[in-house]
């Protein structure tokens, strides 16, 4: 029988999903290895290519705010400041990927750390440079990470995720799905950003019910 468990389908420059960060925590802290979560990319706008105009910048800072007043996490929108800056999502989504193979617990870790440097300290987790910095933080062996995340096989991987999402039918993040029931079937947890208060209950339940 496979072990319930979350499936956590996100992205580290998905703001929403930054905001949604404590209540994972929170899950992982309430049902500890009863409960696994398992991170899948979601893929929110890989390979994006035309750099940002102040107008789009001005639109997404706004954006922000709706989840900073929501969550009440900090913001710095000085992340996007560099000149032609792009909000390509792949290369952070494949350093998370990367981060997995050594897993799921160092993939939560490295998808944290990288919403906190874009969103809270205002760094560019588009580059390398920063990718790399976060890796080290995290006590990854710098060469073994930059020689993966440069991989054909990393992009591939992450692009498998992408792909993961699509089929599920998962159109926003974050989402939250578990399972699977006694039937093999997993159901949606959330679709969008839910406080603790609202995810927690939700979970106990389901457990209860699968364990009775």
């Amino acid at each position: 029988m496979i072990t319930p468990h979350l499936i956590y389908f996100s992205d580290p420059m998905c703001s929403w999903c930054y905001g949604f960060s404590p209540v994972v925590e929170n899950i992982r802290r309430t049902f500890g290895r009863s409960l696994p979560v398992r991170i899948v990319m979601g893929g929110l706008r890989p390979g994006a290519e035309k750099p940002m105009t102040e107008e789009a910048k001005l639109e997404i800072v706004d954006h922000w705010t709706n989840v900073q007043d929501a969550t009440g996490l900090a913001f710095n929108g000085s992340g996007m400041s560099a000149p032609g800056f792009i909000y390509d999502t792949d290369p952070a989504a494949r350093a998370v990927v990367v981060a997995r193979r050594d897993g799921e617990e160092m993939a939560a870790a490295y998808l944290v750390r990288a919403q906190q440097a874009f969103y809270a300290e205002g760094r560019d987790v588009t580059t390398q440079a920063v990718l790399l910095e976060i890796a080290d933080e995290l006590g990854i062996d710098a060469d073994a990470f930059l020689e993966a995340w440069a991989s054909d096989a990393a992009k591939q991987e992450t692009w498998r995720d992408y792909a993961i999402s699509q089929r599920a039918g998962v159109t926003g993040f974050p989402t939250l799905v578990a399972g699977p029931n006694d039937e093999g079937v997993f159901g949606v947890v959330t679709r969008g950003y839910a406080p603790a208060e609202q995810v927690i209950p939700i979970l106990k339940e389901w457990l209860d019910r699968i364990s009775a």
